[in-house]
């Protein structure tokens, strides 16, 4: 704990200390710094971007997660088919890139499907086909941690298979799952940032439009990269704390 808060502390410092060898005339923070009118409506433009960004995210890693759940109880499975469908579902989706897809549901999609979908729900469609993936990953090697022994000692006690995953495997799979599972929600909240490029007013689609017209990238997209440290260290904490929760209850 107190490594992770000396770390944490020393980033900022650091930031800290080159943005302080950023002064000067050649510099102009005035475009979001808070002293001036410009920083401030400049600085409220670009938060304003923070609500989309963890919308976008925390609706698409709670969908990656039920489809991830769902792609990997097949592949727990002695079924050759429930098998060849896990594995050939998690390589396929694992070999696309994020962008593309995103680029593929929002432009593709519609077409294929004929449907009409808003730039909101294809970042979160494309972003949660892309994590799903590596979520079934998540799933399977957390459910097959669990001893066997108590899966057996279930099954025994007259439970059927869904009792038994609800009451004895995921409870104890959950706990075993969460560093992982921490680490890919902060994953998806950087790749949220690809979303931007279909139209999704989030933190850095908003600092795209700011540098068109103010004409000041590198103090506009240091702003940008505080943002997404600050939240990602807050998430970063929020993991840490379960963690040690879940371990307290073990105790």
């Amino acid at each position: 704990m107190d490594t992770l808060k000396f770390r944490n502390a020393a980033v900022l410092a650091a930031l800290a200390v080159v943005l302080a060898g950023c002064s000067g005339d050649q510099w102009g923070w005035y475009v979001v710094s808070p002293e001036t009118e410009t920083g401030r409506v400049n600085l409220g433009f670009m938060i304003a971007g923070l609500q989309e960004t963890i919308s976008v995210s925390l609706t698409a890693i709670a969908i990656s997660m039920l489809v991830g759940l769902f792609v990997a109880l097949p592949g727990l499975s002695d079924n050759k088919f429930g098998l060849a469908f896990n594995r050939t579902y998690v390589e396929v989706v694992r070999s696309v890139p994020s962008l593309v897809l995103i680029f593929w549901v929002y432009y593709g999609l519609p077409v294929v499907a004929n449907i009409s979908i808003n730039v909101f729900w294809a970042g979160v469609l494309a972003l949660a086909l892309s994590d799903s993936a590596f979520q079934a990953e998540i799933f399977r090697a957390g459910i097959q941690s669990v001893d066997k022994g108590q899966i057996e000692a279930g099954h025994s006690l007259g439970l059927s298979y869904f009792q038994r995953l609800r009451f004895i495997i995921l409870p104890q799979a959950i706990r075993r799952m969460l560093p992982p599972l921490g680490n890919q929600l902060v994953y998806m909240l950087k790749m949220s940032s690809l979303v931007s490029v279909i139209g999704l007013q989030d933190l850095t689609r908003r600092a795209n439009e700011l540098v068109v017209t103010e004409y000041r990238p590198l103090e506009i997209y240091t702003v940008l990269v505080l943002e997404y440290l600050v939240l990602i260290l807050i998430v970063s904490q929020g993991v840490r704390w379960l963690e040690r929760r879940f371990k307290a209850e073990r105790a």
